[in-house]
């Protein structure tokens, strides 16, 4: 039986006026309660945020002081190089960068670092590089602010660097506290930087590349609305990089997906038509786990410059084959991701890393582009931080996920003379160790971490215990004032005690979904549908009522009445089938 942990959240609200004067059910302003949506600005914006409501770009430290810089290099037509990375994050960036300034009429080229090949970001060798190419300017985008040596060798080399990023600034521990080290760059652009009056912190790699293309575009009285594509991919990056769906960036999402539904980029219109997503039905799903995937495999498994080519297409015969081409390359990724979590959950189970607080498995023979995903899927299995790891030209490689109580940027830091390079957030990080390093790095991170075991149990926040016969059209259409969903504004869920199981008819290539007729407490009945894990269900059934109650939901009755009752986490969606709508419940969660 399931050990996770339900909560229903239950902060405070007049949910009746706040309905009223918004226009909204008093449930759907409780939904928006949870989310710390409070002052009538704040859900105002929310409901109905657009364009005027995002923040200044000038609002960026060092932002005037880097148009200023890149205006005059245009002005003298100096060559300028971008350097991106091989996350869809990156490459968006990248792209963002490059259409901004060649329509403001910069000499612009591009490069995106080969995973294997260069690692993440900037380095030395790509500085060299720059310099015999003749270039003058260095703008990376999505990197850069860890990037300490690579960016010395620039400034000797009397080069130019402006940085654009998002990610942590490192720092190192003093006895008066923690002191932050920038890059000597020209200047720095980073909203996570001390001294950045931003007041949005959280905004991707591809967001801040977007703002400085804004801030150029003023200066060159370009309208926005010409690089309306630059917006989509600000919104597709941010989706992809799992950014916190709040304030400026849920504004941003929204707008991209409005603007891609009639996308002028061949590229992106052909990896929606490769994957037969209608442009209009394009939801934040579809980018997160459809769209952004494919991007991101060319890192994996080719190189990203395949992606940046896919958004360079001209003409919709190359852009389709080249989305094909990516979608390939996914399809494959997927492959190769599910040998390496069978292989780890092996490792796992073999050596009990599953008691450890922290989990690190060494995979040598797993492609390096793969450690994240299924450090993932481990996590998630596990609910525990995990580090993956391969083998890699020099040493081991490796990625971390993390759950909600550990900070894993943080808990490296404390042992980070082990690592060769390092880096990261809260909730995921990369890292290089010497193979001889690994054992003292997992014990390190084990002795170190204070999680307690309740700390380990997925904690589920319910909105609202509903039941399921509130729900109707009307309701799930109201829901849609909600989208888009994700990290930050996830899809609510509801619950309801005492579901009874009547019938069960089993579904999908694999087997492992169920559709179910259910009856509430009033003899109701409604058809639920479990998406995946049935035989986990079907387990935890057998548990609490014995194996003929499994036969009798797979085969019917049979003379054997067991009342078969789950308390149940829900979501409400709507099932078209030969032109006929009816109410379905997606069943989440189960107790």
């Amino acid at each position: 039986m399931t050990t996770s942990k339900w909560f229903i959240t239950t902060k405070k609200a007049d949910f009746e006026s706040v309905g009223k004067k918004f226009g909204i059910s008093p449930v759907l302003a409780r939904i928006i309660r949870n989310r710390d949506i409070i002052t009538e600005e704040e859900i105002e914006q929310y409901l109905n945020g657009s364009i005027r409501d995002l923040y200044d770009p000038y609002l960026l430290y060092d932002m005037e002081k880097a148009v200023a810089i890149i205006k005059e290099k245009i002005e003298k037509q100096c060559k300028i190089r971008i350097i991106g990375d091989y996350d869809a994050d990156g490459i968006c960036s990248t792209y963002i960068l490059k259409k901004g300034l060649s329509m403001c009429g910069a000499r612009v080229d591009t490069i995106i670092p080969h995973r294997v090949k260069d690692g993440y970001g900037i380095n030395e060798n790509l500085i060299r590089e720059a310099y015999e190419d003749g270039i003058d300017t260095v703008i990376t985008c999505d990197n850069g602010i860890a990037a300490m040596e690579p960016i010395a060798l620039a400034k000797e080399l009397k080069m130019t660097v402006i940085i654009t990023d998002h990610h942590e600034v490192p720092y190192q521990e003093t006895e008066e506290g923690r002191q932050f080290l920038i890059p000597s760059a020209d200047a720095v652009i980073n909203p996570k930087q001390e001294n950045c009056p931003y007041p949005f912190k959280k905004i991707c790699g591809a967001v801040v590349a977007w703002k400085l293309i804004l801030a150029l575009f003023q200066e060159y009285s370009i309208s926005k609305n010409q690089g309306r594509e630059l917006l989509e991919l600000a919104g597709f990056a941010t989706i992809c990089d799992v950014m916190e769906l709040k304030e400026e960036n849920r504004i941003i999402v929204k707008e991209a997906l409005k603007s891609m539904a009639h996308t002028e980029n061949p590229g992106l219109a052909a990896l929606m038509r490769v994957h037969e997503i209608s442009p209009n039905n394009l939801s934040a799903y579809h980018i997160g786990f459809v769209l952004g995937p494919c991007f991101n495999a060319t890192g994996r498994l080719d190189t990203a410059s395949l992606a940046l080519e896919l958004l360079d297409c001209k003409k919709e015969r190359e852009a389709i084959m080249t989305a094909a081409h990516l979608k390939e390359l996914n399809e494959n990724r997927k492959e190769l991701t599910e040998q390496g979590v069978i292989k780890a959950m092996e490792l796992v189970e073999q050596n009990q890393y599953d008691k450890d607080k922290v989990i690190v498995v060494y995979l040598p023979e797993c492609h390096e582009s793969l450690a994240g995903i299924i450090a993932g899927r481990i996590r998630e299995k596990y609910t525990r931080p995990t580090f993956v790891l391969t083998e890699g030209e020099e040493g081991a490689k490796g990625s971390g996920r993390s759950i909600d109580s550990f900070h894993m940027y943080e808990e490296m830091t404390k042992c980070k003379e082990l690592f060769t390079k390092y880096g990261g957030h809260k909730l995921a990080a990369g890292l290089s160790i010497e193979k001889e390093n690994i054992p003292i790095f997992r014990e390190r991170m084990n002795a170190a971490c204070t999680l307690e075991e309740e700390d380990f149990a997925e904690k589920i926040q319910i909105d609202i215990a509903l039941p399921l016969s509130y729900v109707t059209k009307d309701f799930l259409e109201e829901l849609n004032l909600l989208e888009p969903f994700g990290m930050g504004n996830a899809k609510p869920v509801f619950a309801q005690k005492d579901i009874r199981f009547l019938t069960m008819r089993i579904m999908g290539k694999n087997k492992d979904m169920g559709k179910f007729t259910v009856e509430d407490a009033e003899g109701k009945r409604f058809e639920m549908i479990l998406f995946h894990k049935l035989n986990d269900f079907l387990e935890d059934v057998e548990e609490k009522y014995g194996k003929l109650s499994v036969d009798q939901l797979k085969f019917g009755n049979r003379g054997f009445t067991q009342d078969i009752k789950m308390n149940i986490i829900y979501y409400p969606g709507l099932n078209t089938y030969m032109g006929k709508e009816e109410l379905q419940f997606i069943i989440k969660e189960w107790k």
